[in-house]
């Protein structure tokens, strides 16, 4: 299946189903050691960036937009995220997919520009919240994700593998939050009492990335490409 800007429509728009499903577990999540809001934060800024993408759909209706650049829609997703979304998820999430637009200026990419993209957002995420490994935040699915997704496409797999393995290892790191004591953000506060909950900003990023790999594997019309599977 090809990484396109059409892609990245149904990434994003996965993105937010998926973020829908799961705004009650990760408010829960956020309730215990932080504001409480990111799930709804974050189900509000992703409905915002779909209601853009279909705005913009109508503004090149009837267009050739075959060579679109990825950047383009990612873009998109980052300008109107830093717009609607409070609290810290908004200006994360805003500068990752922002950074990741700047790498992305291609009408298609290749295992190698995925794992630039992957590695951009991670950047945009680490500088904007000035945070590190081992901090309990979403660095600490992020930054797996890029490894997994780097070993992968130096293995010679292609954009799906890639993808596939940042998704699976941001899921596992996501989980192995549960125990870390958070010195970042507003869970640090908590001290001790942050061990034995699951980073929220984390589980988001996963469930980010599993999007971004449903996306990969589902054709134009949304069904799976049997094929790529």
């Amino acid at each position: 299946m090809t990484l396109d800007a059409d892609w990245a429509e149904r990434w994003v728009r996965r993105t937010a189903e998926a973020v829908e499903a799961a705004k009650d577990e990760l408010t829960e999540l956020d309730r215990q050691i932080g504001d409480g809001d990111h799930g709804e934060n974050l189900h509000r800024g992703f409905q915002a960036v779909v209601a853009r993408l279909d705005a913009a759909a109508v503004e090149v209706s009837g267009l050739d937009t075959s060579d679109r650049p990825v950047g383009d829609v990612l873009k998109i997703v980052a300008t109107t995220l830093m717009s609607t979304v409070g609290g810290a998820s908004g200006p994360l999430y805003g500068t990752a997919f922002l950074r990741a637009s700047k790498v992305s200026g291609r009408p298609q990419l290749d295992p190698s520009s995925v794992v630039a993209l992957l590695e951009a957002a991670l950047e945009g995420v680490a500088s904007r919240g000035k945070a590190q490994v081992g901090e309990k935040t979403m660095v600490d699915a992020w930054q797996p994700a890029v490894d997994a997704a780097e070993r992968a496409a130096q293995d010679g797999g292609d954009e799906i593998a890639v993808l596939r393995a940042a998704a699976e290892a941001a899921d596992k790191a996501a989980h192995d939050t549960i125990p870390l004591v958070a010195t970042k953000g507003r869970a640090s506060y908590l001290g001790e009492r942050s061990a034995g909950h699951e980073d929220p900003g984390a589980r988001s990023t996963a469930l980010l990335l599993g999007a971004a790999m449903a996306a990969a594997l589902a054709g134009p019309d949304g069904g799976a490409d049997g094929a790529a599977a």
